[in-house]
This record gives structure tokens, C-alpha cells and sequence, in this order.
């Protein structure tokens, strides 16, 4: 059964992979680490990816057979990160249901909080940003940036700020939109460049931090995710939060 505490506690999980938790209509959510795949770029299993099953990319879920059974399980994503963010995703055993919470996404009635370490220092502690973002694809590769397209809104609250030269700030980020890259192009445009951010960041001020700390991660985490749905009749909570990474305490 989807369930049962022995599904989720047999998934064929990817390196590092985690279940925060769960709940008994068959909705989840798992920890990724940061350079782990939300799903494999190919129908055969990858390593590096979340589960190490095969993933159908028009269902958007992942199918495996497990030991012993005679049907096949199967695991539905409902959101996804970048390979080099870590934190919060969802899943759902149940198609259904995953459907349901799809919608929830599209609505706007998810709350997602992230955390993110930047080069630099907001002028104001709290602050709304908004900007029109465009997305360019092509060639299996995600560009954005700021000029047209569609209105991207973020909250952004500074929760620390280092003694470093440069001076970094911990800043806890909450999207009201989707938009790919849209944390890491917002605070870019701000001349707050996620530290680590290989596409968007400052790469001189990231191979001195790397020098000096050992690390070279993408310094955005999915801290939290929340919401309400309805389900058979009735309203259910779901609060998903994975652990802040230990080299994300490191900020002095």
C-alpha cells in the first residue's frame, strides 16, 4: 500500500536522499542534496538522480518493481529543483492525487521557503522584488534573465549578516512565483549573487570563497514547503522541512 510506512521506507532512493515525512493519503516529501537530479535526463535509471528507478517523463513519475511483488510501484513528482539546489521535493503514490496537488502549484497555493547565501548585503531587511523574467531553452540548457516575459515575485528577509570581506548575507527567500532560476536571477540583478552560482554569480568571489572554505556547492537550499488540499471529503495540512545543510552554519 502507498500508504504503509514499508513503502516509503523501501524506496530505491538516490545518493543521499532522504524521506521527511509523509502522510497517510500517499503524499511525501524527500531531502535531495545538492547535485542530485530531480529526475534522470533519460528513461533508463540514473545514479544520480533522486530514485535510482526509470522515470517516464509524460506521467512524471518513477516505475520499479520491487522484491518479491507482482505490481509495479510508482512514485509521481510534483516539483522539482535544480541539480544544484538541495532541499524540499514532493511526491505522491497516488495519481489522483498527485494531479490534485499539481493544481495547488499552478494556483499559487504553495508556500515555499528557501534559504540562500550571498555575496553582499540587502540595503533593507525585508524587501518585495519584482521583475519581469524571460526563460530562453534550448539544447537541454535553462538560461533566464530580467527584461520581458513574466512577472517574478519574491520576498526577500535577511536573517544574517557575516564579518567577511566580502560581507555575506543568510537570506531567507520566498517566491510567490515559479520561474525557473528565478532566486538565483533576482538576487544577481540585486548585485547579491548566490554564492556558488555558477551560471549567475560572481566566479572570482566564488573560487575565493572556495579557497577559503572547501566549498563549492550552490548555496540555496528548499527549506520549507506548505499548503492545504482537500482530499476524499476533508482539508489536510501538509508541512514538509529538510534540514539546513551544516556548511550553511558556517557563516561567521
Amino acid at each position: 500500500m502507498a500508504d504503509s510506512e514499508s513503502f516509503w521506507s523501501d524506496l530505491p532512493l538516490g545518493p543521499g536522499v532522504t524521506v521527511v515525512c509523509h502522510d497517510s493519503n500517499g503524499l511525501g516529501a524527500l531531502a535531495k542534496p545538492a547535485g542530485v537530479l530531480s529526475h534522470p535526463n533519460a528513461l533508463e535509471p540514473d545514479d544520480r538522480a533522486l530514485l535510482t528507478a526509470p522515470y517516464q517523463p509524460e506521467g512524471e513519475f518513477y516505475g520499479w518493481m520491487p522484491p518479491g511483488a507482482t505490481v509495479a510501484a510508482k512514485l509521481y513528482l510534483l516539483n522539482r529543483l535544480d541539480s544544484p539546489t538541495s532541499g524540499v521535493i514532493l511526491v505522491a503514490a497516488d495519481p489522483a492525487l498527485a494531479a490534485s496537488i499539481r493544481e495547488l502549484f499552478q494556483r499559487k497555493r504553495v508556500r515555499k521557503v528557501y534559504q540562500a547565501l550571498v555575496f553582499g548585503v540587502p540595503p533593507q531587511p525585508v524587501q518585495l522584488w519584482r521583475d519581469w523574467l524571460r526563460v530562453e531553452k534550448g539544447d537541454g540548457q535553462v538560461r533566464a534573465g530580467t527584461g520581458g516575459g513574466l512577472m517574478a515575485e519574491t520576498q526577500a528577509t535577511v536573517i544574517r549578516v557575516s564579518r567577511a570581506h566580502p560581507p555575506l548575507a543568510l537570506l531567507k527567500l520566498e517566491p510567490r512565483t515559479g520561474r525557473s532560476h528565478q532566486l538565483r536571477v533576482q538576487c544577481a540583478e540585486r548585485g547579491l549573487p548566490l554564492v556558488g552560482d555558477q551560471t549567475y554569480g560572481d566566479f572570482k568571489a566564488n573560487r575565493e570563497f572556495a579557497r577559503a572554505t572547501g566549498e563549492r556547492r550552490l548555496f540555496l537550499h528548499s527549506l520549507e514547503t506548505s499548503f492545504d488540499y482537500e482530499w476524499q471529503g476533508r482539508t489536510h495540512r501538509f508541512v514538509a522541512k529538510a534540514p539546513v545543510p551544516p556548511e550553511f552554519t558556517k557563516l561567521r
